[in-house]
This record gives C-alpha cells, structure tokens and sequence, in this order.
C-alpha cells in the first residue's frame, strides 16, 4: 500500500461545476476514497452522508489491489494514476490523481438508463422526481444526472487543504453544508484573512460552480439590526445594508487615492520593518474588531425580513453579531457573475447565514462534523496557494 500513501487526504474531483469532496483514508489493510454527501436537502443539520468510490488492498499477490466501488454490483477491477509531482524542501507532493474503471459494465443496471436515473434520483435527493414540483428544479437534476453520469469511468482528484486557524478568528473555520435554492445542498470553505471571510464553494451548480468564492464577509464592518419588529422589515434591512456598502465604496476609493498620492510623493522607498506603523493599524482594525464584538450582546432576536425565501424554515431565532458582506451571483454557465451586498449572520459556532439582498433570497450553513485526517495545509501560503489555484480552474 506504501506506493499509495501520497492520495491520504481531502481532495476535489474535477465533474465540471459541481466538484465534491473525497476523503481517502487508511482503513485495516485498505485504503478506502469515501466520496462524501451533503444531506438530503433541506435538511443542513442532519449528518453527511458517504459512499466509497475505490479501494485499494492486499490479496494473495505483493502488489496492491485497485477496486471500483462504483455501481451496485460490488468491488470490480479498477486503476489509480498518481501524477503532478513537484518537489519541495525534498519531499515529493503529490496534488493531483486520477481513477480509472476497467469494467464499467458493474455500472449498467438491467433497467437501463430511467433505472439508474430513479436510483441515482433516490440517492441524491431522497426522492422521486413526481415529487419535485418545481419544473426548474426538475430540470438543473437531469442536468446534473446526466453530466456526472458521463464521469463514472475515469475521474481526477486535487488536493484540498482544511483551513488554518488562529485565536482572533470569530468562529472555528472548517467545512459547512449550506442551502442554495434549487440547486440543493452545497459543500462551502469558511477560511478567515485578516479583515476578511471567504466562503468558497467544494460543490457548485451551473450558476457558481464549485472552486469559486461564494461569499465574502467584511470583518470590519459590523451591521447593527434594527428591533425585531422592523427588522420583519426587508426595506428597513436594505437601507442599513446599502448604507454601509456605500461606506466601504467611500473608503475603499478614499485608500486607493492615498496609495496614489503617497507613491507619487514617496522618494526610493525604504523596507518597513514588521511591525512597523502597517502593522499597527493593522492590530488597532483588529483591535477596534475584537471590541465591537466584545460590547455585542451574546445575543439578539433575529427574524428574516418579509418576502426573503428560505428554503430551511427551521433556522435559530437568534444569532450573536452581524456583517456586511458580499455573495457571488451569476447566469446559467457562469455568466455575467457580479458581487452583490448582503447581510452575514453568526449564530453560533457552528451555524451561520447570509442573506442575498438582490435574490431575496437565504442560505443557512451548518458545520460538517467529521475529523478529517491529513488534510492539515503544511502552511498558510500553501492554503492560499491551494484556494488560488482552484479558483482559477473553476473559472
């Protein structure tokens, strides 16, 4: 099994916009690739779900077994090609590998076609597409039925790295499941930068596809909500949000003409020292930050405005603070994207939300409970490295 050791890990298979998210860990005498599931939509809290694709084993022979797992009629003979190797501090990384099925025949049902569509529509969806009324939901999962069916033969990973973490983040960042609209449940990235939060997305849809970033959370820019009552209120909620995006339009024009004018007035510059007067307004923003927080009540009533859709009901009642925030819309085939204000909602550690003030529309995440294993990013260039490059591929 030694030769497979470099595919331990998370990684995201490249099924054009809709990705997912592959853990391939160490089990006895396999080494098994659990391709994981968000819930059955809508329901964000219930637990993942999982499904092995390949495994990979000792039988009588020295030399390692590959096995597809995919299908329903068990274990058939399968190959694995590790590739992308680049050298680093004299280690070999590997960050991309690829399954191959050699008897795709295990995948073929009797019924045919309309046999595993109802069975792939079973498993995906927990049901029936009688009981999907929505003609255009109906349409996006016999899109995503037929797009991904065309990928059970040969399939690549990359690699994916969990997000690092420090004291001054506002909650633990990690992977969440999240609501989005007719596309179901999606697999989101919370990983923190400073003033800034990003969501991006592992699973995508033919609007955003996966790779890109979903949303965007100013850290700095905290909204306070108005009472319960005219916070039912979706034009009183709008005028605070677009209040504060022409804020940080103002101040970002305002650091832009102070760069301008600092360059042209600057003579060779010199090499600030860390720590220097940058990063002292640095701590002071995260500083003025940590108390804006600090003087938030542990928690105040929330209630989504009239007229905003969700397509979970059962979101808490009240959340802990709030941010201006920006969420990634676009056309079908990702066209025409443009970022759009909204409203984050921290509601615990463990949940939070985003209201897209253009769709009146709300996503509610949840975070997905599981202890992944060799998934830490060696760095934190590393991860940025990692979020860069599968932005660009989604693009």
């Amino acid at each position: 099994l030694h030769r497979y050791r470099h595919i331990l890990g998370l990684w995201q298979p490249d099924i054009g916009p809709y990705g997912g998210l592959l853990n391939v860990v160490v089990d006895g005498l396999f080494i098994i690739g659990w391709m994981y599931l968000p819930p059955h939509d809508p329901h964000v809290d219930d637990p993942m779900r999982f499904k092995p694709l390949f495994r990979i084993h000792l039988m009588e022979r020295k030399s390692a077994t590959v096995e597809c797992m995919y299908g329903h009629k068990g274990p058939h003979n399968g190959h694995i090609q590790v590739s992308s190797s680049s050298v680093c501090n004299n280690i070999v990384k590997k960050d991309e590998f690829s399954t191959k099925c050699n008897q795709t025949d295990h995948h073929r049902m009797s019924g045919g076609r309309q046999e595993e569509f109802r069975t792939w529509l079973r498993e995906e969806w927990g049901r029936t597409l009688e009981d999907i009324f929505h003609e255009h939901m109906q349409e996006l999962i016999l899109m995503k039925f037929i797009y991904t069916s065309q990928y059970d033969n040969c399939l690549t990973y990359r690699r994916i790295y969990l997000p690092p973490s420090s004291p001054d983040d506002l909650i633990k960042p990690g992977l969440f499941k999240g609501t989005y609209g007719s596309h179901g449940l999606e697999i989101v990235m919370l990983s923190f930068h400073g003033r800034k939060a990003k969501g991006t997305k592992i699973t995508g849809d033919p609007n955003i596809p996966a790779g890109q970033q979903t949303v965007e959370i100013d850290l700095a820019h905290p909204l306070q909500l108005p009472d319960i009552e005219n916070l039912r209120d979706f034009s009183e909620l709008s005028r605070i949000v677009l209040e504060v995006q022409e804020q940080v339009r103002r101040e970002e024009q305002q650091q832009g003409e102070d760069e301008d004018g600092s360059q042209q007035a600057a003579s060779p510059p010199a090499a600030q020292p860390r720590g220097g007067e940058g990063a002292e307004v640095e701590e002071t923003a995260a500083g003025a930050e940590r108390a804006t927080q600090d003087k938030a009540p542990a928690s105040q009533p929330f209630v989504l405005p009239m007229g905003v859709i969700s397509r979970n009901e059962d979101y808490p009642r009240t959340c802990r603070i709030c941010f201006y925030g920006t969420g990634l819309i676009a056309g079908h085939g990702f066209t025409s994207p443009e970022r759009t204000p909204g409203v984050f909602v921290l509601f615990d550690d463990d949940r939070f939300g985003f209201i897209w003030l253009e769709l009146k529309s709300f996503s509610l995440y949840s975070r997905i409970k599981v202890s992944f294993q060799n998934a830490e990013a060696p760095s934190r260039e590393a991860f940025d490295e990692m979020l860069k490059n599968i932005q660009s591929l989604a693009t």
